[in-house]
């Protein structure tokens, strides 16, 4: 029998730990690896090639650690990257592990939340400028109107934990307002970065009850778990100790003190470095 694995959950940063807290309630029995390139964060403002050879170096370190599949919970890498793995370097490098994103199941579900027809996404300057969402939001709401902001303030605010400060409270307030003014008719906002989930509080309170503000990790893992139903051949390939593990590009102690605030709880990583 082959031997088990972990699932690999990569970002950029520790907006991907949004999601693996997501993951983690949802599947509660599967063991993660998480690893966060904070020494090369962030990813939103950089060039597809650049990502694309970062996220690829991230998805080879995870298989080296024995993980069969591997969660890309950034955006940014998703848009810029994932395609490229998917059809030029897995067939090579593991042809029977999987790699996966957080565009598509956003999209997938997206179209089913609005009522107007009319959505907002919310991003990194990377992952706007990718299109991604408005491409695979056609496929499969093709009536549904994206609009679209960057808001390339918002992850150094939040890693930096200026975002409860006034003035980082100005900048987001000032693009909420932006993304509002393209479209009276916007009733769904995607936070279309895994960080985001951290200003959600914030951004409903500017946005009000008729506005519903969208995180994408209880998606993704909601998919996650009817991938694995759907497939179980990669199911039995996954160990399920309920076991955790963290890596860092970045000092571990940054790391650690970083990563805890956003989970709630103690964090002790790994270094690794390219």
């Amino acid at each position: 029998m082959e031997k088990q694995g972990p699932i690999g959950v990569f970002d950029s940063g520790y907006g991907g730990l949004t999601v693996l807290a997501e993951l983690r309630k949802k599947l509660p029995h599967q063991d993660f690896i998480y690893f966060g390139d904070n020494a090369r964060a962030p990813y939103g403002n950089r060039s597809f090639d650049v990502v694309y050879e970062f996220t690829l170096e991230a998805v080879k370190f995870l298989f080296e650690q024995g993980c069969p599949l591997v969660i890309l919970a950034c955006n940014t890498a998703s848009a810029k990257a994932l395609r490229t793995i998917q059809q030029k370097d897995l067939p090579l490098l593991a042809p029977n592990n999987r790699v996966l994103g957080v565009i598509r199941p956003s999209t997938e579900v997206l179209g089913e939340r609005t009522k107007t027809g009319h959505v907002g996404v919310l991003g990194t300057t990377g992952t706007i400028a990718s299109q991604s969402f408005p491409i695979e939001l056609s496929k499969f709401a093709p009536d549904t109107v994206v609009h679209q902001l960057a808001c390339p303030m918002w992850v150094p605010l939040i890693e930096n934990q200026q975002y409860e400060h006034p003035a980082g409270r100005q900048f987001i307030a000032e693009d909420v307002q932006a993304i509002l003014a393209k479209s009276t008719q916007i009733d769904t906002l995607l936070l279309a970065c895994t960080h985001y989930p951290v200003l959600q509080q914030q951004i409903e309170n500017l946005v009000g009850p008729t506005i519903q503000v969208v995180p994408q990790g209880p998606i993704v893992a909601e998919k996650l778990e009817a991938y694995l139903v759907a497939h179980p051949e990669m199911s039995a390939r996954l160990s399920k100790n309920g076991e955790v593990a963290y890596f860092t590009s970045e000092a571990t102690t940054i790391f650690n003190e970083r990563a805890s605030s956003f989970l709630g709880g103690q964090v002790s990583a790994l270094h690794h470095s390219f």
